[in-house]
C-alpha cells in the first residue's frame, strides 16, 4: 500500500506516536510540504501534519501563477523579485510538467497614469511605454539564464490577435511578458507526494491541540486524529509552524506569549466560461485599477480566472467573496473590455487570505504595503515559524528554514532540493512524447489534463481506467477529468473525503457548471469502495458537500444574483452529465497503442 494512501493515514500517525520525529511541521499548505520536502531529502525523521485537507487554505486560492511578481518592480523590491523569478526557472526544470509558459498582454490606455504601480507619472503620459518597456527589461534581466522567453512589443493589430476581448478604444500600446502557469493545489499534492517519496510520513484532518514543555523547551505535540477522535502525542526534536494565516495561533498554544503578527489579506478571484470571456492561449493584465492595482485575466483549461483583490483583515476560518468584492472585480474588468461582463456570468468564485508579515508593534499599514518576503523566526520554547511568502518562492522558503534547524544542530546548509526533480518528472520527456503523439489512448484534451495533473503519473491513472469500465468515463462531459482519477486520489494522494476530491484533486467545485453537485453522488459511491463507506456514509459526505457548496456558491449567488445550484440552466446541464456517465457515453479510455503501455 502507498505511504500516501488515505487508508495508510492512521498507520502514519501511529508511527509518528511511536518513533517520534526529528522535524513535526504543522501546516500543509504549499509552505509546510515544501518543507517537509526538504528535511526528508536532508535525512531527517519528518512528520506533517494539517488541521484540514493539504492546500485547503491560502494554498488553494491563488491565481495559479508561478511568476516574478511584476508590480513589485515599481516598488524597487529588486530582491524579491529576482528571488522569485529564480525560483520560477527551478520549477521549470525540477517539474516541467506542472508549469507551463504563460504569456501576458500588457495593453495601455490614454487614461492610465500609473501602470503596473509606477512611480513615475510624466506629464500627459509621454514616455510611458518606454518608462513600462524599461520595467519589463529589467524583469527579463533579473530572470537571467532561467529565462521563460523576452518581453516584445506587439503591434495594435498583433494585441487584438492575442487579446481579441480588450477594448481598442483608447489603447495607445501593448507589450508581451512570460510568467508562469501552475495549478496551485496539484503543485501542494506533488510536493507532498515527493516529500513522502523521500520518507516523511504526513496526515490530514490531524489537529494540534496543545505542546508538551520541558525545560523552555518544546519535547513533542499533543494531536487529535479529526476524523477518528483518537489523540496521539508525537515527540518531536523540532516544530516547524508552517500554518500561514493561522501561524499566530499555533504560537500561542504553547501557553507563551507570541511575538509573531500575521497580517491576512484576502482575495478574491472569479471563474468564467471561456465562452462568456474569449480567450487566446495567452493571459491579458488589466494594468491599472483605481486602488493603483493590477487585474489578472487568466485562461485556465476550459475556463477564464479573474482576480484578484487585496482587502485587509476579515475573518480567516470563512473567508468569504462579498458584493464589494465582485461589484470591484466586474468595474475593473468591464472598464478595459470589449464585453460587459454581468454578475449572473459568474460560474464560481473563491477568496482566501494570504500571510503577510507584520510587527506587533508596528503602526497599521495597508496590506499592499506588507512584506510578501518570507522571514524565518523563533517562536516561543523553540520553535521555528516560517511566514509570509508567496507561492512561487516555496522552495527557498523550505531550504531557508531548514538551513536555520540545520545551524542549530551544528550541520551545514544545503542545498538538496535545489536540481531535485518532483514526484512524476522522472521519464517525462518520453511520456509527453507518447501524450503527444496520441499513444495514450485517449482524448486529446484529458491526455493534455493527465500530464498537467500527474506527469509521469498519469500512467497509474491510466492503469486504473482498465480495472474498470466505470473509471475510464469522463467524470462530467465538458472537462477532461477520468473516474479513474476518484481511485487515484485515494490511493495515492490521501483523499479523505468527498470534498477533498472535489474541491482539490479535481477542481470540480470551480470548473463544473453544477460546482459538482451534479455528479456528488457518483463520485461518493467511487470512494466508497475505496474507503469501506456504507450508504449511511456516502450520504454524510454528499450532504457535507452540499453544505459546504451552499455555504460558498449559493449564499452568495442569492445575495449578488449570480447562478445558483438549482437553476434550469444547470440543473438541465446535469441531468445530462448523470444520464452520460451512468450509460457510459463518454467513456474516453481506449485500448492503448500498441506498444505504448499504461503501467507505471
Amino acid at each position: 500500500m502507498d505511504l500516501f494512501s488515505a487508508k495508510e493515514r492512521s498507520a502514519g500517525l501511529e508511527r509518528m506516536a511511536r518513533d517520534g520525529v526529528d522535524v513535526l511541521v504543522i501546516g500543509g499548505g504549499i509552505t509546510g510540504v515544501s518543507v517537509a520536502m526538504d528535511a526528508a531529502a536532508r535525512g531527517y525523521r519528518v512528520g506533517l501534519v494539517d488541521k484540514g485537507d493539504f492546500a485547503s487554505g491560502t494554498s488553494s486560492k491563488s491565481t495559479k501563477l508561478v511568476h516574478g511578481g511584476i508590480r513589485y518592480l515599481p516598488q524597487f523590491d529588486f530582491s524579491l523579485v529576482r528571488e522569485a523569478l529564480m525560483e520560477r526557472g527551478l520549477l521549470f526544470q525540477n517539474a516541467p510538467w506542472i508549469v507551463n509558459p504563460l504569456g501576458f498582454v500588457l495593453p495601455l490606455y490614454q487614461w492610465n497614469k500609473r501602470p503596473l504601480g509606477s512611480p513615475i507619472v510624466p506629464p500627459f503620459g509621454i514616455g510611458l511605454d518606454l518608462i513600462v518597456q524599461a520595467g519589463l527589461l529589467l524583469y527579463d534581466l533579473l530572470a537571467g539564464k532561467l529565462s521563460i522567453e523576452h518581453h516584445r512589443r506587439l503591434s495594435l493589430a498583433q494585441a487584438r490577435l492575442d487579446a481579441p476581448v480588450l477594448k481598442t478604444e483608447g489603447m495607445k500600446h501593448a507589450f508581451v511578458y512570460y510568467d508562469g502557469q501552475t495549478d496551485d493545489t496539484r503543485l501542494t499534492v506533488t510536493v507532498l507526494r515527493t516529500a513522502v517519496a523521500e520518507g516523511a510520513l504526513a496526515a490530514n484532518y490531524t489537529e494540534v491541540t496543545g505542546f508538551e514543555i520541558a525545560d523552555d523547551r518544546i519535547q513533542g505535540a499533543r494531536l487529535r486524529d479529526v476524523v477518528t477522535g483518537k489523540a496521539y502525542a508525537v515527540k518531536a526534536r523540532h516544530i516547524v509552524n508552517a500554518a500561514g494565516v493561522f501561524a499566530q495561533r499555533i504560537e500561542e498554544l504553547t501557553g507563551l506569549e507570541s511575538q509573531l503578527s500575521v497580517e491576512p489579506a484576502k482575495g478574491v478571484h472569479l471563474i468564467f466560461s471561456r465562452d462568456t470571456i474569449p480567450m487566446s492561449e495567452k493571459a491579458i493584465v488589466l494594468p491599472e485599477t483605481d486602488d493603483g492595482r493590477l487585474l489578472f485575466i487568466v485562461p485556465w483549461e476550459e475556463r477564464v480566472i479573474v482576480g484578484t483583490t487585496d482587502t485587509e483583515g476579515g475573518d480567516i476560518d470563512h473567508p468569504i467573496t462579498t458584493e464589494e468584492d465582485v461589484t470591484y472585480l466586474l468595474n475593473t474588468c468591464n472598464r478595459y473590455l470589449n464585453i460587459t461582463l454581468k454578475r449572473e456570468d459568474i460560474l464560481a468564485t473563491y477568496s482566501g487570505y494570504r500571510p503577510l508579515i507584520k510587527s506587533k508593534n508596528a503602526d497599521k499599514a495597508s496590506s499592499a504595503k506588507l512584506s510578501r518576503s518570507h522571514a524565518v523566526l523563533d517562536g516561543p520554547a523553540g520553535m521555528v515559524s516560517i511566514v509570509g511568502g508567496k507561492l512561487t518562492t516555496w522552495r527557498r522558503m523550505a531550504e531557508d528554514t531548514m538551513n536555520y534547524i540545520a545551524k542549530r544542530d551544528g550541520k551545514e546548509p544545503s542545498l538538496a532540493t535545489r536540481k531535485m526533480a518532483l514526484s512524476g518528472s522522472e521519464g517525462w520527456a518520453t511520456v509527453r512524447s507518447r501524450m503527444e503523439s496520441g499513444q495514450l489512448g485517449v482524448a486529446p484534451d484529458v491526455a493534455r489534463h493527465l500530464g498537467a495533473y500527474y506527469g509521469v503519473n498519469l500512467q497509474r491513472v491510466l492503469a486504473i481506467a482498465h480495472e474498470d469500465e466505470r473509471f475510464g468515463a469522463r467524470i462530467v462531459s465538458d472537462l477532461p477529468y477520468l473516474m479513474a482519477e476518484v481511485v487515484y486520489a485515494c490511493r495515492y494522494e490521501m483523499a479523505v473525503t468527498l470534498d477533498d476530491m472535489l474541491s482539490r484533486r479535481t477542481r470540480l467545485v470551480l470548473e463544473g457548471r453544477g460546482q459538482g453537485l451534479d455528479i456528488a453522488n457518483d463520485v461518493a459511491r467511487i470512494m466508497a469502495k475505496e474507503l469501506g463507506w456504507d450508504d449511511a456514509e456516502i450520504a454524510r459526505q454528499v450532504a457535507a458537500y452540499e453544505s459546504i457548496v451552499h455555504d460558498q456558491y449559493q449564499e452568495r449567488a442569492e445575495r449578488d444574483g449570480c447562478r445558483r445550484p438549482g437553476d434550469p440552466v444547470l440543473a438541465d446541464s446535469a441531468k445530462k452529465d448523470r444520464d452520460d456517465w451512468a450509460n457510459a457515453k463518454v467513456r474516453t479510455v481506449q485500448k492503448p497503442a500498441k506498444g505504448a503501455g499504461t503501467a507505471g
